[in-house]
């Protein structure tokens, strides 16, 4: 049996001489920094100090819908009806307005204060941030349980509650809900 012949050859190059090419710089530098906005709203309407700071909080507009395609994976909906669709859809719009309210409480808290919150940065837990986002909230929340325990007859209810840490307590507080609104969840009732 005949083998194709196989050749490698390597090749290793060394830098010798490295020249600035001042034309094609001052070209590119000449871009630099411009961007072009289009909009059919009048000048007396929206003047172009306006149409910037509009253009700079799109982000915000399309983090939204973001959220809506990757996170809350609105696509791809199986279902049949009209009504269906549309109800999912205020489901998950309605979801997002949580998660947006509750970024901008806790960020405005964290602005006033002038702090900044730990431990949300599970690849850097001594990165500091006072922007956390909707995700790394909820996810501060994870590890939490409420473990239900009933006798053999059922009667007897026993709730035990995962206690919360310091930053769990900070967030919560920061959104006005409290520590003791979580504690009431742990309740311990006799009978049904």
């Amino acid at each position: 049996m005949r083998r194709e012949k196989r050749v490698i050859q390597h090749t290793r190059y060394h830098i010798t001489h490295i020249a600035r090419q001042a034309d094609i710089i001052a070209a590119l530098s000449q871009r630099f920094g411009w961007k072009a906005f289009v909009t059919n709203a009048g000048l007396k309407r929206l003047s172009l100090h306006d149409a910037v700071l509009c253009y700079r909080n799109e982000y915000r507009v399309e983090r939204i819908f973001n959220r809506l395609k990757s996170r809350v994976h609105i696509a791809p909906l199986f279902v049949k009806l009209n009504e269906q669709i549309e109800g999912l859809t205020y489901l998950l719009t309605l979801g997002v307005r949580v998660l947006t309210v509750t970024e901008f409480v806790l960020r405005r808290s964290l602005e006033q204060d002038q702090v900044r919150l730990p431990s949300l940065h599970p690849e850097n837990k001594q990165k500091r941030t006072d922007k956390p986002t909707a995700e790394r909230i909820l996810k501060a929340f994870a590890a939490i349980s409420l473990t239900i325990i009933k006798n053999a007859a059922g009667e007897d209810i026993l709730r035990r509650l995962t206690p919360l840490s310091g930053l769990q307590e900070d967030i919560l507080q920061r959104l006005g809900l409290g520590a003791a609104l979580y504690g009431q969840l742990e309740i311990q009732t006799t009978g049904n």
